[in-house]
């Protein structure tokens, strides 16, 4: 290691000093700045430790997050059979997936009204926009590392007497991989920007709904510290995906 490099500081301290003046940052603008647009990052711990003895504010809580576990589940699971249904066949792969892309690039924003008169206000409505997010970023991902597989593994693996199934286990998932992690990655932050549209709109609960209720009422710690709760939630699931890939990618 040359002497330039052995005198820089551990990742993580510059990680914590970086932190560190953001919220140093945070605290100057927020006593500079108009109170009710603006809150100081002290006000906004303070306040985030009384708001969430409210027993509402808990059980929105805990509404918002079983509703984006399985959210991201059936996401996961829906977006791995429907990449795999159109990568593993060439006259699929072509059909379907100009298709998919076209489906892909419509705000879903804009469809949120046919979720809630399907499904109702309830959680069925946030379960269901929070697939239609997350389901595409995996299913495009799948796509992607099964096309990208050699073809001479393929056929080297037909030729010595393989099965489709052998093939599947041996090539295909193990390919597969690095890439449907990514996209569980970007499914976890796309599912929960899905279950939170449909809170904010169409729902009389959730932490989306509090949102909106803080926001209108002008008071601005209360919503930084659901800002700062939904924050803990999206980094605790993408620390699940990333857990999960270094179990299943311990053979890179």
């Amino acid at each position: 290691m040359s002497a330039t490099g052995a005198r820089l500081p551990p990742p993580w301290v510059a990680r914590l000093c970086v932190i560190i003046c953001l919220l140093i940052l945070w605290e100057v603008l927020g006593r500079m700045g108009t109170a009710l647009f603006f809150s100081p990052f002290s006000k906004v711990v303070m306040t985030g430790h009384q708001i969430f003895f409210d027993a509402e504010v808990r059980q929105a809580l805990l509404t918002t997050g079983w509703v984006l576990a399985l959210a991201f589940a059936l996401s996961l699971i829906l977006g791995l059979v429907l990449g795999l249904a159109i990568a593993m066949s060439k006259f699929t792969y072509q059909t379907f997936l100009p298709v998919l892309l076209l489906l892909y690039a419509i705000p879903q924003i804009t469809i949120l009204p046919l979720f809630v008169l399907y499904f109702g206000t309830g959680p069925a409505s946030k379960i269901a926009f929070g697939v239609s997010h997350g389901l595409f970023p995996v299913a495009v991902s799948v796509i992607a590392g099964v096309q990208g597989i050699k073809p001479i593994l393929l056929t080297s693996a037909a030729s010595m007497g393989a099965t489709r199934g052998q093939i599947f286990r041996r090539i295909t998932l193990p390919y597969l991989v690095p890439s449907l992690f990514t996209g569980m990655r970007l499914a976890s932050t796309a599912a929960l920007l899905g279950v939170l549209l449909a809170e904010l709109y169409a729902s009389a609960g959730g932490v989306g709904h509090f949102t909106r209720r803080f926001s209108e009422t002008f008071q601005p710690d209360k919503l930084y510290a659901l800002i700062g709760a939904l924050a803990l939630m999206a980094i605790a699931l993408n620390e699940a995906t990333r857990r999960l890939e270094r179990r299943f990618s311990k053979w890179r």
